[in-house]
């Protein structure tokens, strides 16, 4: 359940609260326990160096995968009673474009999720991927490489899929090829006849998939039972291991991915990271993956926008953002523009894990 903006929450001088928001249920439900431990992991790392401000850092969980407005209203009251003094987390587009407005000019707001580009309201701080530096790269080396020319295109029916549709048309385009579809689908879907029979009755040779979540695993299971999978690739901008095991290694054949996290990256740093992560929660623990570990580094970077401007004043941390590193499973980042600068990677899917091909 997450947190209610209610009179048990108070106020502590000592601590600095932040509301993680994060779904706890819908399709992007199955990523809510990585982000939250991930998130965790990430506090007790700062506390144990000190907190922020010289004060304790403590999570506060909102459901992320409620409705926008009431994801909306409940932040808005955390904030308006000083029980969270920022906010972070891993949430659709739709929930940070009705969330954002409302706290954003008041506490700083990270935001972790791949996004369709274009937000630019005060106080709100990005640590993920857009289309320019993520899906244009990979469409041209897909074309490059595998030959593709006929995109089809599957999302669901909110912002983020249908934005980034239009910005793939133009990809599909630069790269010499064309979309030659396009469907959306509401959260939560099951039926998948009729976009595979477009899909099939198309001539498609790749499908660009924005799906979340658990729609993203019925889509795959069912394209894969259609017999698809071997006429047409798959690209995910929104795919990560936990997505991957739960569809099952007979529905990752021609499937690739982008990200600017995979688990399998060899690093130091993330060799490190899953060695923290598992030391903490066990080897039982959910699967790492690129959203989850989103949230790890929301909060590394909420904790290094106050650290820089030592306040919590919104204005004071906007002034100071592009001075603003961090360091995490992808090495030290900054800000440019209140984006962080991030190197991306095209993956292959492997069965169940992912095969890093390339840095885009």
């Amino acid at each position: 359940m997450s947190a209610p903006a209610s009179p048990w929450l108070t106020v502590d001088p000592d601590v600095v609260s932040v509301a993680l928001v994060y779904p706890m249920r819908g399709p992007a439900g199955m990523f809510g326990p990585t982000c939250e431990l991930c998130a965790q992991l990430a506090v007790e790392e700062i506390n144990r160096g000190g907190g922020v401000l010289g004060r304790e850092v403590r999570l506060v969980p909102v459901d992320g995968g409620a409705p926008p407005a009431e994801v909306a209203a409940e932040v808005e009251a955390l904030v308006s009673v000083g029980a969270v003094q920022g906010v972070t987390g891993w949430h659709i587009s739709s929930v940070r474009q009705a969330l954002a407005p409302r706290v954003a000019h008041r506490v700083p707001y990270v935001y972790t999720a791949l996004y369709e580009g274009g937000e630019r309201t005060e106080g709100v701080f990005l640590t993920s991927e857009t289309p320019d530096a993520q899906l244009w790269p990979a469409m041209r080396l897909l074309a490059g490489e595998q030959g593709v020319r006929r995109w089809f295109v599957v999302g669901n029916d909110y912002v983020w899929p249908r934005r980034t549709a239009r910005a793939a048309q133009r990809y599909a385009l630069r790269a010499g090829g064309q979309v030659v579809g396009r469907h959306f689908l509401p959260l939560d879907a099951h039926d998948f006849r009729e976009v595979l029979r477009r899909i099939e009755h198309s001539d498609a040779d790749a499908v660009l998939m924005l799906l979340v979540g658990a729609d993203a695993v019925r889509f795959n299971r069912a394209f894969a039972r259609s017999g698809l999978d071997v006429r047409c690739l798959r690209l995910s901008t929104l795919m990560d291991e936990n997505m991957l095991l739960a569809s099952g290694a007979g529905a990752t054949g021609r499937l690739y991915s982008t990200a600017g996290f995979f688990a399998g990256l060899v690093t130091q740093e993330n060799l490190d990271f899953h060695g923290e992560f598992a030391g903490r929660f066990g080897v039982e623990a959910p699967p790492l993956g690129s959203l989850g570990e989103s949230c790890y580094e929301g909060v590394m970077l909420l904790a290094a926008l106050i650290g820089r401007a030592r306040t919590l004043d919104v204005r004071a941390i906007e002034t100071a953002a592009d001075t603003v590193a961090y360091h995490g499973p992808r090495g030290r980042l900054g800000l440019r523009q209140r984006h962080v600068r991030q190197r991306i990677y095209l993956a292959e899917a492997d069965g169940l894990d992912f095969h890093v091909l390339a840095q885009l």
